[in-house]
């Protein structure tokens, strides 16, 4: 038996109302949003079938509702793709790792640790990512002086980069309480963070500090701020020329929003 014929074997078996179901799920696959890549090509835009993939996982999330694809979301969608192409995916217990989400192993044998990201956030730029928590630094509310303040910031970024390789991240565009009409999926290297060794004691004198980080040339890639009213990481204005852009995924206006 084909796959098609098991499914509509299964499909028959259904109720009525499960039978109206699926056909809505089939309804939002059956225009699954236009995915494109830039070149040159990553190691996920070089793989056509996780973005299809990926692609028809948002056309059932918005199949059934018009809020974005959430954080939680994100990280099963984002493994089912791996698994989908048969790349090994390592899932990571926080509790034993502080920084890290998962290890994908793709087809190349290259194994990559990740922290996964979303947002959705109003008006997001076209040209920098914003992560509004990195990580949280309870310590942050602790430290008083400047030099304490760039020793537990250099430490905290020895053991970020020692854990994960990127930060990927998932960037829903929308209007205000409408369904995003655009995904992009950005990955930012950890080695963006490696220029903050060689940064001054005078430039964590602020209770708050924001430290440049340069990379590839770039001066000012993005900026590492302590948030001390919420004891956590921000990372700000992470340039968009020294990320990698896998994937962007336009949805048609007509795709479903809600159910009826």
């Amino acid at each position: 038996m084909s796959d098609r014929e098991e499914l509509k074997a299964r499909i028959d078996s259904l109720s009525d109302t499960a039978a109206r179901f699926v056909a809505r799920i089939v309804d939002s696959l059956s225009s699954p949003p236009s995915a494109t890549t830039r070149e040159p090509s990553t190691w996920i835009s070089g793989t056509p079938d996780w973005i299809e993939y990926f692609g028809l996982a948002l056309s059932v999330h918005h199949g059934t509702t018009i809020d974005p694809l959430g954080l939680t979301g994100f990280e099963t969608t984002f493994s089912n793709a791996c698994e989908s192409v048969s790349w090994s995916v390592e899932r990571v217990e926080s509790s034993t790792h502080r920084f890290s989400d998962l290890t994908v192993t793709d087809s190349n044998s290259r194994p990559r640790r990740l922290s996964l990201k979303s947002t959705a956030a109003q008006r997001l730029s076209e040209s920098t990512v914003h992560i509004s928590k990195l990580t949280e630094a309870a310590w942050i509310q602790d430290v008083r002086s400047s030099r304490q303040r760039r020793s537990q910031t250099l430490e905290l970024f020895q053991e970020y980069c020692s854990a994960v390789d990127a930060i990927v991240i998932l960037r829903a565009f929308r209007q205000r309480n409408q369904i995003p009409n655009r995904y992009q999926l950005v990955e930012i290297p950890s080695a963006i963070f490696h220029s903050l060794q060689d940064s001054t004691v005078s430039e964590f004198d602020s209770d708050a500090p924001a430290i440049s980080c340069s990379y590839r040339g770039h001066q000012d890639a993005a900026r590492v701020a302590l948030d001390r009213s919420d004891a956590k990481i921000t990372v700000r204005r992470i340039s968009l020329d020294v990320c990698s852009v896998h994937a962007e995924w336009h949805l048609s206006p007509d795709s479903p929003t809600s159910v009826n």
